[in-house]
């Protein structure tokens, strides 16, 4: 292919290659070294090329002509508009302010679709309606950075935990090692449901939050699997499972509202189960468990910024809703009144397991380790309420009113 200037117009000689072998690509690219309502001229020698031309130039909008210049047909190709052709419908998506692209839509329309954000959608294309799109229900600032540090941090079970590591557990210890993780694992799982199931009422168009979900389902999907591993380590299978637990973690499952649902389990549940796994890498007695704690530790903390930073930049703009917060909660606490709830088998297990042993001595010892416990575990809900703008007052109440389930 050529390009040169033939009375001063520029000519695209495609020479033998028909438009049904590609030439239509040399003339597209052509037409791109003009302006829309500019001109460029085609030759060729394929036999039917000015018809396979005047085609190929009727699809895609473009005027054309056909000449005679110098014993030779020569076409004169007019660029058609951007709203010529197929693209006559089109839209223009994910920018909001043209001199900002990549602007992120304050309401996704449902006639993007899957589109990428920014892409032009073809007319004709079908609208999706997806429940979560406003970018005040869902979006926070950070998610891209977030998900950028869970790419980074994402572990190999069988390559960070020594999973041959020598050690001996009195049975007592080792059932409350296993009773621990048990009632871990039905947590785990409803830290994996909640995000699941937003994942498919949250529309592309904010990805950097729809990709931060998708992560933190592999987390917890992950630490489901090590935590099970943990359980059959020395040949046990999974404990008890209580009817009080199941109800309190099924509160979350059916909360329908997304920030509520990141309030209730992120910044309360989530930022509480991060006191218990730094509890259980500190008073650990075995350096698998240990590791284990400290490892899930650092994913649950990046699932509780995440419920922070989005919740912050809700309430931002939204300060009433910090009402609705508070409202989520009492009626929590109230749909669970009727409720046993921690499993009694759960908090033995953790005297249990912060003593070592089965002696006096120890099993007191325990017993103040986990009173610790709960009182970390109050005042790191206290302090993220209060971070979310509750009063001292308000902050201790909610705090207080949490399920004692934990999650």
């Amino acid at each position: 292919m050529t390009l040169k200037e033939t009375s001063l117009l520029p000519t695209i000689d495609i020479e033998d290659l028909g438009l049904d072998a590609g030439a239509h690509l040399l003339i597209k690219h052509g037409l791109l070294g003009v302006p829309p309502g500019g001109d460029i001229g085609v030759i060729g020698r394929s036999p039917g090329w000015e018809a396979q031309l005047a085609a190929w130039c009727r699809s895609q909008g473009h005027p054309m002509v056909l000449n005679e210049q110098d014993g030779r047909v020569l076409a004169r190709v007019t660029r058609g508009g951007f709203e010529a052709g197929r693209w006559r419908n089109a839209l223009h998506t994910g920018h909001v302010d043209a001199t900002q692209p990549g602007a992120i839509a304050e309401k996704a329309l449902p006639s993007w679709g899957m589109s990428a954000r920014g892409a032009t959608v073809e007319a004709g294309s079908p609208a999706m309606h997806f429940r979560l799109d406003q970018k005040s229900e869902v979006w926070s600032a950070s998610a891209a950075d977030l998900y950028a540090q869970a790419v980074a941090a994402q572990w190999n079970p069988d390559a960070v935990i020594d999973w041959n590591a020598p050690f001996e557990l009195p049975e007592v210890v080792e059932d409350a090692v296993v009773q621990v993780f048990t009632y871990m694992i039905e947590n785990e799982v409803a830290a994996l449901i909640v995000p699941a199931r937003f994942l498919g009422q949250l529309h592309p168009h904010f990805r950097e939050v729809q990709a931060l979900l998708a992560i933190q389902v592999a987390d917890e999907a992950r630490h489901i699997d090590v935590f099970t591993r943990r359980i059959r380590l020395k040949g046990r299978e999974p404990a008890l499972s209580t009817a009080g637990g199941q109800t309190s973690l099924k509160t979350l499952i059916d909360e329908p509202d997304f920030s509520i649902a990141e309030f209730l389990l992120s910044v309360l549940g989530e930022g509480t189960f991060v006191s218990l796994l730094l509890f259980l890498h500190a008073h650990a007695p075995d350096p698998v468990t240990r590791q284990i704690a400290m490892l899930a530790a650092r994913d649950e903390a990046r699932h509780v910024a995440f419920g922070m930073t989005h919740l912050m930049a809700r309430l931002d703009n939204e300060p009433d809703f910090r009402t609705r917060l508070a409202h989520a909660v009492q009626s929590r606490n109230d749909a669970l009144s009727a409720t046993s709830g921690l499993n009694e088998e759960v908090f033995d297990a953790l005297i249990l397991l912060a003593a070592g042993e089965s002696t006096p001595t120890a099993i007191a010892t325990g017993y103040l380790r986990v009173q610790q416990l709960m009182r970390d575990m109050a005042e790191g809900r206290q302090a993220r309420l209060e971070k979310l703008g509750f009063t001292v007052k308000a902050a201790q109440e909610l705090s207080a009113l949490h399920t004692r389930n934990f999650m």
